[in-house]
C-alpha cells in the first residue's frame, strides 16, 4: 500500500506540483486517478472518458507508478508511445522519486535487423544511388545505436524503401535461427520489457500478443498486473484486423524476393526456384490488374468468380504450389530457405481460405490500392474473441480517451468488446468552453450529398476565414472535397495554405505553427492526434458528419447481422462511430486552457435531422449560434458575449 494516494500526488501541495512549473490541480484528473488506482487494486475493468485538458496521462501514470505493480500502457500512436516513454513517464517518476524501472516496446518492423543489413549489404543489388548512400549511412548508425530504433535515425524518412530490407517482419524473421540473434535489438527490448516495472507498447503489439497467446504460440510480452490501454477509442477496429486474416500482394512479393535471396545465397545449382520465384511476382501483378483500375475497398464475392480474377487465383495456387515443391526439396540448406517453405504453406493456405465467400462468422473483403491489394477475412464479432482472450491477460484493464461516450453513454463501446460487466467514468473538461468556444452551425447549406455541397460549404466558410484571419483547419471527410476545397480557395484568400499530401504531417504542423495565419486542410490523420496550441489555431471547421463510407463491406455485413437480430444498424452503430469521429476532430479546437476559438460545423442534418441531437448533446457545452455576425464578434472581442443556442 503506498504511503500517499494518487489523488493527493496531483493536489496543490502535491509532489506533481512541486517539480512541474505553473501545474494547476484538476478535480476531473484527481478523481480519475483515484478511479484508476481502485481499479489496479482490485484487478477491476473500467472504461473511462476524460475530456481534453483533463490530463489523462498523469491520472494513469501516478497510480501505475504508485501500485508497486508489473503495469503496460498501450497506445494508438507511435508519437504518443514515445512522449510517453521520453517525456511523461520520466517526469512522473521524478516527482514520485520511486525506484520504478521503464521500458519501451515496439514491432519488430521499428528495429532496425542486423542480419538483413548484412544480407542487403553483401547482395549489392540495390536499384539506386541514392539507396545505396542510404544503405551506407545505416550502416555507420548500426555501430553505435543502442536501441536500433529506427525513430532515432532522422537521416533517412519512415517511408524510405530501404527500411523494409534491413527490419524483418513476423514472416521473414528467423527467431533463435538467426546469427546474429545474440545481438538482436528486438530481443534487448523484449528482455528489457520483461525486467521494467511499467512498459510503454502500442494497440498492435497488444492484440498481436493477444492472438499468439490464444493460439499457443507464445507470447510477445511480459504478463501484467495491469493493463492500461490509453486512445482506447481506436481499439475495436484494430482488434477486427487482428483477430482476422490478411493476404497480402506485399507478402507474397517478399516470399518471392526472399527466395530469390536463397537462391543466389545457397542454392544456385537448382535454377528452378529461381524461374519459380520470378513467375510469382509475375503473377502477383496480373492478380493485381485483374482486379480492376480502381482503387476500392469491395466485398471479396463480388470479384473473386469474375473470369479474369478467377484466372489469376488458379495461377497464384500453381504458382506457390510449385514453389512450395522447390523449397521443400532446399529447405535443410538454410534456416533461411526454411522461413521461405514456411511462409508459402502459410500462404498457400490462406489462399484456400479466399477461393470462397465464405457463410460463417466473417466478412471477406479486398482493399485495392493503386500497385497492390490485401484480401482481408475480418470477424463479424469482436466482441466474442476479444473476450476470450482477454481471460488469459487476467488483470486489471483501464481503457481510456477522450472520445469513448456518445450522449453520455458507454453502451456502443461496451458491446464492440463484451465489457458490458465493466465499470465506467466520464469526466468533462475542464476548460471553459462556453466561455472561449463559440459552435456554429451556418444556415441555408444544401444537403451533404447534393451537386456543388463543397463549393457551399467555401462560400460559407470565406467570412469565418477572413473574420479568424487564417489560422484554422479545414477538417474533411473525403480526399476529393479537400482537393476541391483546395482549388476553390486557392484564388479566394490572401492566407497561406498547407494541403494534407504535399508535405508529412508533421512538417505540415511544424509550418502551421511558424506561420500564425494559416489554413490547413486535411482529412482522417489531422481529425486525431493533432495539438496545436495557443493563437495559431483559433477555428476548426468541418465539412460533413463523419459517417462511415455507406459501402464499407465491413460496416454493411456487421449492419445485416444487427438487423436480423431486431436492432437498428443506423442508430446502434453508424451514429455512434460518427459521433465518436467528430468528437476527436472538434478536440482540435481547445488544447489549453486560455485557447479560443470558433468550431464550424457546416452538415445542415445537425438541425435538420432528429439524431442530430445526438452529436450535438455528445459535444463540450459551447454557446451555439447560426449567425455569422456572432462569429464575426466573437473573433473582435476579447471575451464571447453570452450566446442563445439555436431551437433544435
Amino acid at each position: 500500500m503506498p504511503l500517499i494516494e494518487a489523488a493527493e500526488v496531483l493536489g496543490l501541495d502535491g509532489p506533481m506540483a512541486r517539480c512541474i512549473d505553473g501545474f494547476l490541480p484538476r478535480l476531473q484528473q484527481q478523481e480519475m486517478a483515484q478511479a484508476v488506482e481502485q481499479a489496479i487494486k482490485n484487478s477491476q475493468v473500467l472504461i473511462c472518458e476524460a475530456g481534453t485538458g483533463t490530463g489523462k496521462t498523469f491520472a494513469y501514470l501516478v497510480p501505475a507508478l504508485l501500485s508497486g505493480q508489473k503495469v503496460v500502457v498501450s497506445t494508438g500512436t507511435k508519437n504518443l508511445q514515445d512522449q510517453l516513454y521520453q517525456k511523461d513517464l520520466p517526469l512522473v517518476r521524478k516527482a514520485l522519486q520511486v525506484p520504478v524501472t521503464t521500458a519501451l516496446l515496439k514491432g519488430r518492423s521499428n528495429y532496425l535487423c542486423l542480419y538483413r543489413l548484412r544480407v542487403t549489404k553483401d547482395e549489392g543489388r540495390l536499384s539506386s544511388r541514392e539507396m545505396i548512400h542510404q544503405l551506407q549511412q545505416v550502416g555507420e548508425w548500426a555501430g553505435v545505436t543502442e536501441s536500433g530504433d529506427i525513430t532515432e535515425f532522422m537521416e533517412i524518412g519512415e517511408d524510405s524503401m530501404l527500411w523494409p530490407m534491413v527490419t524483418s517482419t513476423i514472416d521473414n524473421c528467423l527467431g533463435s535461427e538467426c546469427p546474429d540473434f545474440g545481438e538482436c535489438h528486438v530481443m534487448k527490448a523484449r528482455r528489457e520489457a520483461v525486467n521494467a516495472d511499467v512498459v510503454v507498447i502500442n494497440h498492435h503489439l497488444l492484440l498481436a500478443d493477444m492472438v499468439l497467446r490464444e493460439d499457443g504460440f507464445g507470447e510477445l510480452l511480459p504478463t501484467a498486473n495491469a493493463y492500461i490501454v490509453d486512445e482506447a477509442h481506436q481499439l475495436p477496429e484494430i482488434a477486427g484486423s487482428f483477430f482476422g486474416t490478411h493476404l497480402s500482394s506485399r507478402q507474397l512479393s517478399e516470399l518471392a524476393k526472399d527466395s530469390t535471396r536463397e537462391y543466389y545465397s545457397c542454392a544456385v545449382d537448382s535454377p528452378a526456384l529461381l524461374k519459380v520465384a520470378d513467375r510469382l511476382e509475375y503473377v502477383v501483378r496480373d492478380l493485381r490488374l485483374a482486379l480492376g483500375d480502381t482503387s476500392q475497398r469491395t466485398p471479396w464475392q463480388t470479384l473473386y468468380k469474375e473470369p479474369k480474377v478467377a484466372e489469376q487465383l488458379d495461377s497464384l495456387a500453381q504458382v506457390l504450389e510449385d514453389l512450395y515443391g522447390s523449397l521443400k526439396s532446399l529447405a535443410s540448406r538454410s534456416k533461411g530457405m526454411e522461413n521461405c517453405l514456411e511462409r508459402c504453406e502459410q500462404l498457400r493456405a490462406y489462399l484456400k481460405l479466399f477461393s470462397h465467400a465464405g457463410s460463417d462468422d466473417n466478412v471477406y473483403w479486398v482493399d485495392i490500392y493503386s500497385r497492390t491489394f490485401v484480401l482481408c477475412c475480418t470477424p463479424l464479432n469482436v466482441a466474442e474473441p476479444f473476450q476470450k482472450r482477454l481471460q488469459h491477460h487476467k488483470a486489471a484493464w483501464i481503457f481510456t480517451s477522450a472520445t469513448l461516450a456518445v450522449n453520455g453513454r458507454f453502451d456502443h463501446y461496451t458491446r464492440q468488446l463484451g465489457l458490458e460487466s465493466a465499470a465506467t467514468a466520464l469526466w468533462d473538461s475542464p476548460f471553459d468552453y462556453r466561455r472561449n468556444a463559440l459552435l456554429y452551425v451556418p444556415e441555408a447549406l444544401p444537403e451533404p450529398n447534393s451537386f456543388g455541397y463543397t463549393e457551399a460549404v467555401i462560400e460559407a466558410a470565406l467570412p469565418v476565414l477572413e473574420a479568424s484571419r487564417g489560422r484554422a483547419f479545414l477538417l474533411f471527410t473525403s480526399h476529393r472535397a479537400l482537393k476541391q476545397a483546395a482549388e476553390l480557395l486557392a484564388d479566394k484568400i490572401e492566407f497561406p495554405l498547407l494541403i494534407q499530401g504535399s508535405y508529412p504531417r508533421n512538417e505540415l504542423l511544424r509550418r502551421f505553427r511558424e506561420l500564425g495565419n494559416a489554413i490547413l486542410l486535411g482529412t482522417g490523420s489531422f481529425w486525431e492526434g493533432v495539438d496545436v496550441r495557443g493563437e495559431a489555431l483559433s477555428c476548426v471547421i468541418i465539412d460533413k458528419l463523419p459517417f462511415a463510407a455507406p459501402d464499407d463491406p465491413v460496416m454493411q455485413a456487421r449492419a445485416d447481422l444487427l438487423r436480423s437480430q431486431g436492432g437498428n444498424p443506423f442508430m446502434e452503430q453508424q451514429v455512434p462511430q460518427a459521433v465518436i469521429t467528430l468528437k476527436q476532430g472538434v478536440g482540435r479546437l481547445i488544447r489549453d486552457v486560455n485557447d479560443r476559438g470558433v468550431m464550424m460545423l457546416c452538415d445542415p442534418r445537425l438541425i435538420s435531422k432528429p439524431y442530430g441531437k445526438v452529436f450535438l448533446d455528445s459535444l463540450p457545452a459551447m454557446y451555439r449560434t447560426r449567425k455569422v455576425a456572432r462569429v464575426k464578434r466573437f473573433f473582435e472581442l476579447e471575451q464571447a458575449d453570452p450566446i442563445t443556442p439555436p431551437s433544435e
